[in-house]
């Protein structure tokens, strides 16, 4: 939901010590991964789609077996009044962050998120709109998430939070609109009382209701951003009339078939329509709010909700199996893996390729893919590090994965993907060129770019990475002193007491090496190489020639993408510069003799 301002903290105070017994008697096993793999992030579910084990916005919400052994906080809920919808326990690990992002989802629009910290640390910092601030623990906050957003703990100690989900009653809003000097007002826990919590249970309409539809789009429109050039604005006329029209088919669909089979049919048939459509239409034009591309809002907010796919979470375990076996079974074809060395620069890649719609992808940086599994975490049986070979692939593995890749991938316009075997794969985490023989093994028709990296700025850009703190893979290692930042490649553990320089250097050249030794074992129609210099020097040509060498299109979506220099990538920390790694000079030619010969290999190249 937009809201006037960044920030507000609320004229209530809770009772921290109650809070941190209820949090600490929650047993480790019930905190989960974030749903989207942010390394460092994990959750305990509340509030969740029929009180299950699960993530989702849609469905009967229930408390979870968790919230009703917490009478404290299930007090605090309920003191507000108000119908929830999902609600957690969020912690942040020491030395971890949440990137920077806009919550642009259809469940958002009219529903907000309350930050009631539990523990935390002075250091930990909530950014919104241009502004800071650090939540207290005991105190309640909410802010406007459609705004750009991020969390960070450099501190050595985790962050949880109680978050909790609601479009709020007329009485809340009051409440958040109350002076903000006034005393805040103490909720005390209360043995005997059993408080009763609202949750939504109201469930979706089959097919959304014209004013519904109306009110989006309406509401999409009015943030559209002037693209400040004749082609642009031309596109975006044209772009708005696609709105406009599908307000109108859409209303007179409902009113000629309502929910009917053969309604439900028209829709989906007008929804695929307008999503062909608008995404050629899209490129470069964005929300003015944020900057956020405008057809991710239009896909998340109103495209992939237009037509509500019915199910039922927590109660179909056997449906459900059969569905995973099935995905399973299929294989996404001639998938793209970029594997590089970190900071090699392979997100700017990755994004460049990622804007056409011959791709799709994992939405990002996939770290669950793998490390969603126990088996495959470093300190599992048999892996000491991120490398993972074959033989790790068992059977029952690769049915996992496969399966999970079926269900999280997306279209470059950011809709679901229906079909696997129809667009290119195309997946970047600098973890995975490490694993190059396990993907292999998954996917023999799989391919390889193999982006490297000078390694004078490589080194330098791995130590300044390793001194912002934001980077951290692994809160804790066994005989490690502190945490680990970036991939582990094997033999980290023989760099205890090393300088950074050393530690930079070894994460650079074990890993140009062990790519280079595993490309080597594929046949070379399997993998091509790409040079950063060169992708920032001559973006067009580079991305040219990778086209031809994947027999995809320079489409459209690439021309304007290379069109101009590449923009910074999402995680560029400072500008590159070609003397940017003089600040680190004498540390990196200390180590040069010990990188120069798989260097050499890589300029052979």
């Amino acid at each position: 939901m937009k809201l006037p301002h960044p920030f507000y903290r609320l004229l209530l105070r809770l009772d921290v010590e109650r809070l941190r017994a209820e949090v600490a008697a929650v047993p480790e096993s019930a905190w989960a991964p974030h749903p989207a793999g942010l390394a460092g992030n994990s959750s305990v579910r509340l509030i969740a789609a029929d009180g299950g084990e699960n993530d989702e916005v849609d469905g009967e919400m229930l408390p979870t077996r968790h919230l009703e052994a917490m009478p404290y906080v299930r007090q605090v809920l309920a003191s507000f009044g108000v119908v929830w919808s999902r609600s957690r326990l969020m912690r942040l690990a020491p030395r971890s962050s949440v990137p920077e992002h806009s919550d642009i989802n259809h469940h958002w629009f009219k529903r907000v998120r309350l930050h009631m910290p539990v523990t935390t640390h002075p250091d930990v910092a909530f950014y919104c709109g241009g502004e800071c601030v650090h939540m207290a623990a005991g105190e309640v906050w909410l802010f406007d998430n459609w705004r750009l957003h991020r969390v960070e703990n450099p501190s050595a100690s985790e962050r949880i939070h109680l978050v909790a989900d609601t479009s709020g009653s007329a009485a809340f809003w009051r409440f958040v609109a109350a002076h903000a000097g006034a005393t805040p007002r103490e909720l005390r826990y209360d043995p005997g009382t059993h408080s009763a919590i609202l949750t939504e249970r109201a469930h979706r309409s089959t097919v959304m209701p014209a004013a519904e539809v109306d009110l989006l789009i309406a509401d999409l429109q009015a943030d559209l951003a002037d693209p400040g050039d004749r082609d642009g604005r031309a596109r975006l006329e044209r772009y708005v009339g696609v709105l406009e029209a599908l307000r109108h088919d859409w209303r007179q669909l409902l009113a000629l078939y309502g929910e009917t089979d053969r309604g439900v049919a028209e829709c989906k048939r007008l929804r695929d329509s307008v999503r062909e459509v608008s995404s050629q239409l899209a490129p470069g034009l964005t929300m003015s709010s944020n900057g956020i591309a405008a057809q991710r809002v239009f896909e998340a907010r109103v495209l992939q909700h237009l037509v509500f796919e019915r199910r039922t979470v927590g109660r179909a375990h056997a449906a459900r199996a059969t569905e995973v076996a099935t995905v399973a079974a299929r294989r996404p074809v001639r998938p793209v893996f970029i594997v590089a060395a970190p900071r090699s620069g392979s997100t700017l890649l990755y994004e460049t390729l990622a804007v056409s719609p011959q791709f799709w992808t994992l939405g990002g940086e996939a770290h669950w893919l793998v490390e969603s599994h126990p088996e495959l975490r470093p300190g599992a049986p048999n892996v000491e590090s991120n490398r993972l070979t074959a033989a790790e692939c068992t059977d029952t593995i690769a049915a996992r994965i496969l399966a999970a890749i079926g269900a999280r991938g997306v279209t470059a316009s950011g809709a679901p993907i229906d079909d696997i075997e129809r667009l290119q794969l195309l997946e970047k985490t600098p973890k995975n060129s490490l694993r190059i023989p396990f993907f292999d093994h998954l996917c023999p028709d799989a391919r390889f770019i193999f982006l490297w990296r000078d390694p004078r700025e490589n080194i330098a850009s791995i130590i300044e990475a390793w001194q912002d703190g934001r980077w951290t893979t692994y809160a804790t290692l066994p005989g490690w002193q502190g945490p680990w930042s970036l991939l582990l490649p094997p033999g980290w553990a023989s760099l205890h007491g090393r300088e950074m320089a050393d530690v930079a250097a070894y994460q650079w050249e074990t890993t140009n090496r062990i790519v280079l030794d595993d490309l080597a074992r594929l046949s070379r129609d399997r993998w091509c190489t790409c040079n950063y210099t060169a992708l920032v020097q001559s973006p067009a040509e580079t991305i040219r020639r990778l086209c031809a060498w994947l027999e995809i299109d320079f489409d459209a979506e690439l021309a304007v993408r290379v069109g101009a220099p590449l923009p910074l990538s999402r995680y560029t920390q400072t500008p590159p510069a070609p003397s940017k790694w003089r600040r680190h000079e004498s540390a990196i030619k200390r180590v040069l003799p010990g990188v120069e010969a798989t260097w050499r290999r890589l300029e052979a190249l």
